[in-house]
């Protein structure tokens, strides 16, 4: 589990209880702290801290910024702070996009600063560009609402591009993010090379919505239909699963060949001993 921002935790000690919490309740349990990528190493190493963390997740969120009236607008040195905070922290540092998905070239730039995870948090699930219109009413950053590359693009460019970063840059861990609400998108992620995803309105909506007795009997379901599809593939394990052929089509067929990803080795990949 991720938490949110702790920007508000750090500024406002009365309200670090409301992340610390997470530790409380799942004492043994894998928890990412979450800063901004901006955040001095100092800070960052307090959020791990605050809540016991066992990953720190640094958030890219530049279209956020820029369509909020207060918002930051000066990025410059995030790449030398990453590197820092990397550097800085016991624990492993995962950098995740917000809803505007993560290109190959900044996936292969953020591995060479010691990052040991990528986020792709593609558009396609809860836009914060909108969010943030909705109050500041800037309309001439309208087009901000579309901004951005998919969620299924995303983990493209990162896991399959020309540069192999699993082996080229020393990624060890991809997750799929943006949008995914269905176990048959799970499979889909995870045989595209995701190692996992991350889910957060999907859970956030049931949970708000119907209680705490539907949000668990959906992940269950979800646990369930996993179970059915791994078994319909042949698939033992996540690694099986990458082994299944994929056939992609359509916009997102014509995006990788434009972008030199070879939608090919998907579909006419072969597993052993099914």
């Amino acid at each position: 589990m991720a938490v949110g921002s702790q920007t508000a935790g750090l500024n406002r000690q009365a309200l670090a209880g409301t992340y610390k919490v997470a530790r409380e309740v799942n004492p043994q349990g894998f928890l990412l702290a979450n800063v901004s990528a901006g955040v001095k190493p100092e800070l960052a190493l307090a959020a791990v801290e605050m809540i016991e963390a066992d990953a720190l997740q640094l958030h890219l969120n530049g279209v956020q910024e820029l369509t909020m009236d207060e918002g930051d607008r000066t990025f410059q040195g995030w790449a030398e702070n990453i590197e820092k905070i990397c550097q800085f922290v016991p624990v492993p540092v995962i950098v995740k996009e917000v809803g505007n998905g993560i290109s190959r070239e900044m996936a292969a730039q953020l591995a060479g600063l010691g990052v040991k995870g990528i986020d792709t948090g593609g558009s396609g699930g809860t836009n914060f560009a909108t969010i943030e219109l909705s109050r500041s009413k800037r309309e001439n950053l309208a087009f901000l609402r579309s901004w951005g590359i998919s969620s299924a693009l995303s983990l493209l460019e990162v896991s399959a591009g020309t540069l192999n970063l699993k082996q080229a840059t020393s990624v060890p861990l991809i997750i799929a993010s943006g949008g995914i609400t269905h176990s048959t998108q799970i499979v889909k992620a995870l045989a595209l090379g995701a190692d996992a995803v991350g889910i957060a309105g999907s859970f956030l909506r049931e949970l708000i919505n119907n209680g705490e007795k539907a949000l668990r009997e959906k992940i269950n379901h979800l646990s369930e239909e996993l179970k059915v599809m791994m078994l319909l593939l042949g698939a033992q394990n996540i690694a099986e699963i990458r082994e299944v052929p994929v056939v992609i089509t359509g916009f997102t067929r014509e995006w990788c060949e434009q972008r030199g990803i070879d939608v090919k080795k998907y579909a006419q990949r072969k597993r052993e001993n099914c």
